[in-house]
């Protein structure tokens, strides 16, 4: 059995290789030569998979160590037998944490208080529940919008154009698809408030960026159209900006690394199905009030620093993430 396996991915090196050859490599330097003989890869978002990188081989699964999945062309995969497994709510919490962090920079900032502003979250799968739920306790005025849950559940959910006009944050947490590409754009800008901030820390084609330069709003973006070319004026202006890296933290690193060995080791039968990375100390969720959050989490995550990093050095925004000091996920 052979597997391919990005080489940037934490906490992998080792552990397969008692059953199995495995080969690691750059995840955007695969190539149809080396994937043609491999059973299965396991990658990330540098690694397109479609026919041109999986024609004629013999993959039989693809393991992605990533909640998103754009990167892969899963209706060709479903068409040539190739499974596909995600790391779906792998770091959910780490996520939330930056909005965290974001919402805490902008209250100090700006010097109002939770229970003054209305936070619109769009899409509330993992991440989107936690942000609520943790949003709602600490006092903020939360209204929700994720049309596939609504129309399953019926729970209430609101249209994104009415979230969209009541909201002073907006944060969105969706997958990328043809529904969601460019979901903010300018006729939802001029619904919205302005001075409203759109936070983005899903998909960067899920806000249109030029239309976002052009709208009364103002913005807080960890991903970005056409990275790692930013949009210089988006980064100039942003309130914070960071390399893609909202969920960065330990916790979830080693939960997306555990999750993709378990979708191996179920497919090939091997016995790694239970595995977590030995070297990290699982999260531990806790309630945390508004107070001892703005007293806890500079010390936590500078995302200002951060954010001052990014500003100054552009040209290092894949440096900056692929050589990231993983956060520690504390509530």
């Amino acid at each position: 059995m052979k597997i391919i396996a990005d080489q940037a991915i934490p906490f992998l090196k080792g552990v397969l290789e008692p059953f199995a050859e495995v080969c690691y490599r750059p995840g955007r330097e695969f190539t149809p030569e080396e994937v043609r003989t491999a059973d299965a890869l396991i990658i990330r978002t540098r690694t397109r998979c479609d026919s041109r990188l999986l024609e004629g081989s013999r993959v039989g699964m693809i393991a992605t160590a990533t909640i998103g999945f754009d990167h892969i062309d899963r209706s060709w995969c479903a068409a040539h037998g190739i499974e596909v497994a995600t790391a779906a709510g792998c770091n959910a919490r780490g996520v939330l944490q930056w909005v965290a962090a974001v919402l805490t920079t902008l209250a100090r900032r700006e010097g109002w208080r939770p229970q003054e502003r209305t936070l619109g979250i769009i899409g509330v799968g993992h991440v989107g529940s936690l942000v609520k739920s943790y949003a709602e306790a600490w006092g903020f005025r939360v209204l929700c919008c994720d049309p596939p849950r609504e129309a399953r559940e019926h729970v209430g959910f609101l249209p994104l154009e009415e979230v969209a006009r009541q909201a002073d944050l907006l944060t969105f947490h969706t997958p990328l698809d043809d529904t969601t590409r460019h979901m903010a754009s300018q006729p939802l800008f001029e619904r919205m408030k302005p001075g409203a901030v759109i936070i983005n820390s899903s998909r960067g084609e899920v806000v249109d960026g030029e239309a976002l330069r052009h709208s009364r709003q103002r913005w807080v973006l960890d991903v970005w159209e056409h990275e790692p070319a930013l949009d210089p004026e988006l980064l100039e202006r942003a309130l914070l900006a960071t390399p893609h890296i909202a969920g960065y933290s330990q916790q979830g690193k080693a939960n997306a690394t555990a999750m993709a060995v378990a979708a191996v080791s179920r497919r090939f039968q091997l016995p790694l199905e239970g595995w977590f990375p030995p070297q990290v100390e699982p999260s531990t969720p806790r309630p945390i009030s508004w107070t001892e959050l703005c007293r806890t989490m500079p010390q936590h995550y500078d995302i200002e620093a951060e954010s001052s990093r990014l500003k100054l050095h552009p040209d290092t925004f894949e440096s900056l993430r692929d050589n990231y000091a993983y956060r520690h996920e504390y509530f």
